[in-house]
């Protein structure tokens, strides 16, 4: 029987477009390879992380469940001024979806990266509960409320480091593949060119819905019903160019053995609805560029 090629895997931080992850860990399992390793930031630490507890049937069954309504109950606004949700009911729900266990007993290693900004430093969680290390690395600023650890605010992990190679460097693996998320923009690959309503009416706009709910019952007397809030779309292409930045920097500075890159125009960071699409685009992807890549 041939011996699997064993590989060190780098999952990158890119809102939504983290549900490809899925697709190209599938390809690769079912394709001999072994995946030792992990190391991810923001989205991958998360689909990482579920994929080392072995519950990713789970995840993705739940995952290509999630509607925008269903979104919307997983929003647990935060009445401070730190982040508009606290995260604490989806990382519930998540436990609930696959359990939670502490990262040094996971059957293979794992290491998910956040960023300690006052200190301008990464963080990497390589023991304690696992959905600590989540929570610190999905922490999108001013969506998420950071997370507190040893007594200093974490952020998200992609803010400093979109694609974590360097934890990888002293695993026994015969190579290593790094996804980027942040990959430059190529014309035709967006999923979601407009705007669109479900088949059940939902709306497509959910951050300005929400925000615009919640900021009509702080202040009554302001309505902000029918308002565009075009300033999210601004921050979040801002915030993928500036990690697509620093991703080539870090893929220049630490080389994997194969880089899959996923361009960042696929869909938007909470187009969380559309799993089907973007795990199906990860898998076909992985088909279609990592054959040749790999040998």
């Amino acid at each position: 029987m041939k011996r699997k090629t064993t590989v060190s895997l780098v999952l990158g931080s890119g809102g939504a477009r983290g549900l490809a992850h899925v697709g190209i860990i599938r390809w690769l399992e079912e394709n001999g390879y072994e995946i030792r390793s992990v190391a991810g930031s923001s989205m991958g630490a998360l689909v990482g992380g579920i994929f080392a507890i072995g519950k990713l049937d789970a995840y993705e069954k739940w995952a290509r469940g999630i509607t925008k309504s269903s979104m919307l109950s997983l929003l647990d606004l935060s009445m401070g001024t730190d982040g508009l949700f606290k995260g604490d009911r989806l990382i519930d729900t998540l436990k609930s979806v696959v359990g939670s266990v502490r990262i040094e007993d996971l059957p293979i290693s794992y290491t998910a990266v956040a960023s300690n900004i006052s200190q301008a430093k990464e963080v990497w969680f390589v023991k304690g509960p696992i959905f600590d290390a989540i929570r610190a690395s999905i922490s999108l600023p001013l969506l998420s409320t950071p997370f507190r650890h040893d007594g200093e605010d974490l952020i998200d992990g992609g803010i400093l480091n979109p694609v974590p190679i360097a934890p990888t460097f002293g695993d026994d693996t015969d190579m290593t593949i790094a996804i980027n998320l942040c990959g430059r923009p190529v014309e035709g690959a967006r999923l979601c060119e407009t705007p669109r309503r479900t088949k059940t009416g939902e709306s497509d706009s959910i951050l300005p819905d929400v925000v615009s709910g919640f900021m009509d019952k702080l202040k009554p007397g302001l309505s902000w019903s029918g308002v565009n809030i075009g300033a999210y779309d601004v921050l979040s292409q801002s915030f993928d160019a500036m990690q697509g930045t620093i991703a080539r920097q870090k893929i220049a500075a630490y080389p994997p053995d194969y880089v899959l890159d996923i361009p960042r125009n696929l869909c938007r960071m909470i187009d969380f609805d559309r799993a089907d699409e973007l795990i199906d685009y990860g898998y076909r992807t992985a088909g279609e560029r990592l054959p040749n890549a790999l040998g």
